[in-house]
């Protein structure tokens, strides 16, 4: 195997499978909807990731270098929205409790893939991952490569954390639920911090 790709190999299964966002809030959507009715949450982050990392590597990366003041606000706004979330999280229930901060539903496929978009961690492993690990020949075929890399290592393993969060699911009631909904919403927050500085320097 090339080195170059299996260094891109190796920087993809990382990221997918670390904690961050998506894997938190996958697990807590299975752990609350179920796996099934979270299976469009985990394509919507597979798919919606893979065409980030295409645009960022085609060129669009490039245009938040150029202007940092957006590339601010959209740091900022997306931390402020993740905490909702976060917030959200924390409040919901059990499934079949009454709770007006509980979703309803989980994330839809285009969702989750328009998530993408104000995720930190995103940003943060598209631009590393395009400027550190493009593959030798044109720019269309490098970004194509990585997208296609991320999208078929991502899948699998956010699948894997939402499994995880099926299977405890079953076994959390009542008070045992919401300490595991504020645990997952601490995680989401600490997921955030290590990666704010990367979006306003």
């Amino acid at each position: 195997m090339n080195a170059g790709f299996a260094g891109l190999l190796l920087f993809a299964v990382v990221m997918a499978a670390t904690p961050g966002p998506n894997n938190v809030m996958v697990t807590a959507s299975a752990a609350r909807f179920g796996l099934r009715r979270t299976v469009p949450h985990i394509g919507g982050v597979g798919v919606g990731f893979a065409v980030m990392l295409l645009l960022v590597g085609l060129g669009l990366g490039a245009f938040f270098v150029a202007f940092p003041l957006l590339r601010r606000v959209l740091a900022l706004a997306s931390t402020a929205w993740m905490l909702w979330l976060a917030w959200a999280i924390a409040r919901s229930t059990a499934p079949g409790e009454d709770s007006a901060s509980a979703p309803s539903r989980p994330f839809t496929f285009l969702q989750a893939a328009l998530f993408q978009w104000v995720n930190p961690k995103a940003w943060m492993v598209a631009v590393t991952v395009v400027a550190t690990h493009a593959i030798a020949g044109p720019v269309w075929l490098s970004a194509l490569v990585v997208a296609l890399v991320f999208l078929c290592v991502t899948l699998p393993l956010v699948g894997t954390w939402a499994a995880a969060g099926h299977a405890l699911g079953r076994y959390l009631t009542g008070p045992r639920f919401r300490i595991f909904n504020v645990a997952m919403a601490i995680l989401l927050v600490a997921s955030l911090l290590p990666l704010i500085p990367e979006f306003l320097v």
